[in-house]
């Protein structure tokens, strides 16, 4: 009996034995079977391989166009890269060496798989880097046009995934919105949770690198979201509803802001710095303190000599003054026949003056006069001025209409360069005293091609629909700028256009003939007297457009800040205050104390 159980417990043991070694041993032929097949398989299709000339791109490894490179990295291939090489091979080549060469690769692929040794990754690479080498110069080319390809596609979605998640975020507070006031189901804690995790990821993100790695678990499972939703509204008439109203309060609150912004920038604009004002109230005391023979310029010999070249400003800013004198004797190669004429009012008068005693303008000389001095000003014409119908200081200013008088501001000359206050001088301005002005009065630059910034035609300021207006002009001639203009005095006092303006300006008293400003009643007072100038004389919009070329800028004679944000103000486009700001020495003790800086 106990010989019999002997026996029984062999028999049991043998079998769990052969149970356990009979598959261990099966699986290894069959491996050993499977590596000697890949193996034979990679020496058959190694021959085709090694000659092959194509240029095939390997996407696995990292090529350069450089010559002087060695060769790629070396990099096991997996079966994304050899999907990518395959698609690739097929959309660029449609010949028969392109298609045996995607068949190529794909057994490259097959034996890769297949072989898990080192000693056969390492052939696979080697293979493929004696490839690369050979098919190298058409392989760069290539390499060359899909990498542009590549980076054309990648900017054109950089921020792919910020635009689906900002349309999620719309479509999320939509679909929230049809919920019933007060509900607080499920779906409406989800979908507010949601927003709140969106809205956090995409924060101030411009491009999908802004991100962060959980944006895209979160855009999926707002999508989830927003499936759900959309079973629960499927009214799609109500959702367009809901979307037109979203849009236009949207739309309504650009234009609100917008309308906001425009009118802060034109307060800004008429208001005086703090800064500013100090200055004045500080050199303004420091003149009085001074000696009546303490107040006196160098070199007043020279004010009526008409060998010299005379430039003038009109302006109640100590510091537009102060660039537009710097720039434009720095600028000058012979600044000793240079003679500035500098207009204020009485107010401001000895401001100006003790800044230019304290900086003065080196070997030039420099004339400072009070409007209120110009005595046929005030009797003859300023109650004229003081008619217009206008809160602006910038328009209604008897500085701004000076420019109009200048054959009685300077008896004594026959020629001046007017300058407007906001300029900076950048070149010497020797060759526009040598203007051909073909018997007419004024010189300037154009601003009548539609494509530029500058732009201003006739009928967007003057009023033709006026009998007066439509008979005497035309709408569609060239217009031009103030801000550097040469004037020939001795033709303007010939033509009397002093006195034109004088009956223009009280026409348009009566009825309202032009926009505000200065402009149109220049240009219907220089209406066919005036010439114009190159472009590189005078560059227009540093006050106003951020979009100027830097070319234009760098070569211009003058830069002009026409428009509101002005170069001494906070509001003034930073991009461009560098060419104004250099010209004034911020180590100034004034400026310090004024707390003037860059």
């Amino acid at each position: 009996m106990n010989k019999h159980h002997r026996w029984q417990r062999i028999v049991i043991l043998s079998l769990l034995s052969l149970s356990v070694f009979a598959p261990i041993v099966l699986v290894s032929q069959r491996l050993k079977t499977l590596t000697s097949i890949g193996r034979k398989e990679f020496n058959e299709d190694l021959p085709s391989i090694k000659y092959r000339r194509d240029g095939l791109k390997l996407n696995a490894i990292e090529q350069e166009a450089a010559e002087e490179l060695n060769g790629p990295k070396l990099v096991v291939l997996q079966e994304k890269d050899f999907s990518s090489l395959v698609s690739h091979s097929s959309d660029e080549n449609h010949g028969s060496d392109q298609s045996g060469d995607a068949q190529d690769a794909s057994k490259l692929l097959e034996t890769n798989e297949t072989n898990d040794e080192g000693k056969d990754k390492h052939q696979i690479q080697q293979t493929i880097i004696r490839m690369n080498s050979r098919g190298k110069e058409q392989s760069n080319r290539e390499t060359g046009r899909h990498d542009q390809h590549l980076q054309s596609q990648s900017l054109r979605v950089m921020d792919e995934k910020v635009k689906q998640m900002r349309d999620q975020l719309i479509r999320a507070k939509a679909y929230l919105s049809f919920a019933p006031p007060g509900s607080n189901s499920h779906l409406v804690r989800e979908l507010r949770t949601r927003i709140k995790e969106v809205e956090r990821a995409v924060g101030e993100a411009s491009k999908d690198l802004d991100l962060p790695r959980s944006a895209s678990q979160k855009m999926r499972s707002m999508e989830v979201l927003l499936a759900k939703a959309s079973r629960a509204y499927p009214d799609c008439s109500a959702m367009a509803t809901k979307l037109r109203a979203m849009a236009y309060n949207a739309e309504e609150q650009v234009r609100a802001q917008k309308n906001q912004e425009l009118h802060l920038v034109q307060l800004a604009g008429k208001t005086t710095p703090k800064g500013l004002h100090c200055l004045s109230m500080r050199l303004t005391a420091e003149y009085f303190f001074l000696k009546p023979e303490e107040r006196q310029f160098p070199n007043q010999q020279k004010l009526n000599d008409l060998d010299l070249y005379h430039y003038a400003v009109f302006s109640d800013n100590i510091l537009a003054c102060a660039v537009v004198v710097n720039s434009t004797i720095s600028s000058a190669k012979e600044p000793e026949k240079i003679v500035f004429h500098v207009v204020t009012d009485f107010l401001n008068l000895p401001a100006i003056s003790m800044w230019f005693l304290l900086n003065p303008p080196g070997k030039a000389a420099i004339h400072i006069q009070s409007i209120e001095n110009f005595d046929w000003l005030s009797t003859k014409y300023n109650s004229t001025l003081k008619e217009q119908k206008s809160y602006d200081p910038r328009y209604n200013s008897p500085l701004n209409h000076l420019r109009f008088y200048l054959p009685d501001i300077f008896p004594a000359l026959n020629k001046v360069v007017l300058f407007d206050h906001d300029v900076v001088v950048q070149r010497d301005l020797t060759k526009i005293w040598s203007v051909d002005m073909k018997g007419k009065v004024n010189a300037a630059v154009e601003t009548c091609l539609e494509s530029e910034a500058s732009f201003r035609a006739m009928h967007m300021f003057m009023n033709f629909s006026d009998p007066f207006v439509a008979k005497r002009f035309n709408g569609n001639v060239c217009t031009w700028a103030f801000g550097v203009n040469f004037f020939d005095l001795k033709e303007w006092r010939r033509k009397n256009l002093t006195t034109l303006y004088r009956n223009y300006l009280k026409m348009g008293l009566k009825r309202p003939l032009w926009k505000a400003g200065s402009l149109p009643l220049g240009w219907i007072t220089f209406y066919n007297q005036t010439v114009a100038l190159e472009k590189r004389w005078h560059t227009l919009g540093l006050g106003y457009n951020s979009g100027l070329g830097q070319h234009d800028i760098e070569h211009a004679a003058v830069l002009h800040y026409d428009g509101v944000m002005k170069p001494w103000l906070e509001i003034g486009l930073a991009k461009h205050k560098g060419y104004w700001s250099k010209q004034l020495n911020y180590d100034d003790p004034y400026l310090q104390q004024c707390n003037i800086h860059e």
